[in-house]
């Protein structure tokens, strides 16, 4: 895999470990060489889309905004975005041809929710949880909890006082959001899940069992469930698979059940993942009945 795809799978922005154990470092040389990837901090890297998105929002006269913010803020998302998000004064008239390559929201934005340009960093989160689906808005959230730049007591509370359009769907995202997610990838499975009124899973609770502790992806403990995203780049190496079937086989001898999900089953055929997942509901609300 070249380091530019690496880093899309990633959110759009990443540290270079987590590219080059994707690719590899050669690879991640030759994407800055070529700038299909910028360097945007210390250690960190996005797509160079992300330097045209910032020109647009100039000359739109207008604020980088939704899934653009996000990834300037420097959080992963779903599915980094190939036209720039741009939010403008609700009368400000914006070109067919233009709006045809952008993505424009009109918006009459507070100074306090703009800074050098950009949506503010809980003004970004909480006009994605307004306006994306549900699994893409709680990536953001997810991320943007992980990273400290914003608490979840604000987020919970801004969103309490919206009202209109995607209010209810902000609210729904503030309460399910968790920064315990490792990236996009698990926040995109546990939208899934979360589907399932028959499963509680957490993300990263340590299960200990026959004298080691694991942190599972998601863990659904009251039914013995853990479920993990699988990333082939953290199971390249021969030592990383062998812990691997150290921690599925323990968990498994110990009485719970592991399902593993790939990142192509998770983001491109989530349709198997909620057959699986019906499936496991179905025989939890049957043991329950029994």
């Amino acid at each position: 895999m070249d380091a530019e795809e690496a880093l899309r799978r990633l959110g759009g922005v990443g540290l270079a470990r987590d590219i080059v154990a994707e690719s590899s470092r050669r690879k991640l040389r030759t994407a800055l060489r070529n700038r299909t990837i910028i360097k945007v901090g210390h250690g960190q890297y996005a797509l160079s889309a992300l330097s045209a998105h910032r020109r647009a929002a100039v000359e739109l006269s207008g604020v980088l905004s939704h899934l653009s913010a996000a990834q300037h803020w420097g959080w992963p998302v779903k599915t980094p975005p190939e036209a720039a998000w741009v939010t403008v004064p609700r009368k400000r008239k914006v070109a067919a041809d233009t709006r045809a390559v952008r993505n424009i929201c009109y918006a009459d934005l507070p100074d306090d929710d703009i800074v050098a340009g950009v949506t503010s960093k809980l003004r970004t989160v909480v006009d994605c949880a307004r306006r994306l689906p549900f699994d893409e808005a709680l990536a953001v959230a997810d991320s943007a909890l992980r990273s400290g730049d914003i608490e979840k007591e604000e987020l919970l509370a801004t969103t309490a006082m919206l009202r209109g359009r995607g209010a209810p769907e902000a609210r729904r995202v503030a309460r399910e959001a968790d920064g315990r997610a490792a990236n996009p990838f698990e926040s995109v499975l546990r939208a899934v899940v979360l589907e399932f009124s028959e499963l509680a899973v957490e993300p990263q609770v340590p299960v200990t069992t026959i004298g080691m502790t694991y942190h599972p992806d998601l863990v659904d403990g009251r039914n013995r469930i853990a479920i993990e995203a699988e990333s082939w780049g953290w199971h390249a190496d021969q030592q990383t698979h062998s812990r691997d079937c150290v921690r599925f086989t323990l968990l498994t001898v110990a009485g719970w059940r592991v399902l593993r999900f790939t990142w192509d089953q998770v983001m491109n055929s989530p349709s198997f993942v909620r057959r699986v997942l019906t499936e496991v509901a179905d025989q939890v609300r049957a043991a329950r009945a029994g």
